[in-house]
C-alpha cells in the first residue's frame, strides 16, 4: 500500500500553501508578508499544473502571484509602509 507520487507531491505543495498563508498573516514585516502571500499563490499554481489544469495555473501565476504582488509592492512604496 504505497502512496502515488502525484498524491504525495500534491500534499506537500498544499502544505506549502498553508505554511505560506500562515506566515503571510503572522509576519510583522509587511514586505515579508507580501512575499509570503505571493509564494502561496505560486504554490497554488504549481498544484494546478500537477492536477492537469495548465490554463488555471497560468492565470494564477500571472495574476495571483505576479500582478497582485506587484500592486502590493507598488502601494507599499507609494505609502512608505515598507517596514
Amino acid at each position: 500500500m504505497s502512496i502515488p507520487v502525484i498524491t504525495l507531491l500534491t500534499i506537500l505543495l498544499c502544505a506549502g500553501i498553508l505554511i505560506s498563508g500562515l506566515l503571510a498573516v503572522t509576519l510583522d514585516n509587511l514586505l515579508s508578508a507580501v512575499i509570503s502571500a505571493g509564494l502561496a499563490s505560486l504554490f497554488a499554481s504549481v498544484v494546478y499544473v500537477v492536477l492537469a489544469a495548465p490554463d488555471v495555473a497560468m492565470t494564477e501565476a500571472s495574476i495571483g502571484s505576479g500582478l497582485t504582488t506587484m500592486i502590493f509592492l507598488y502601494a507599499m512604496r507609494k505609502t512608505q509602509g515598507g517596514d
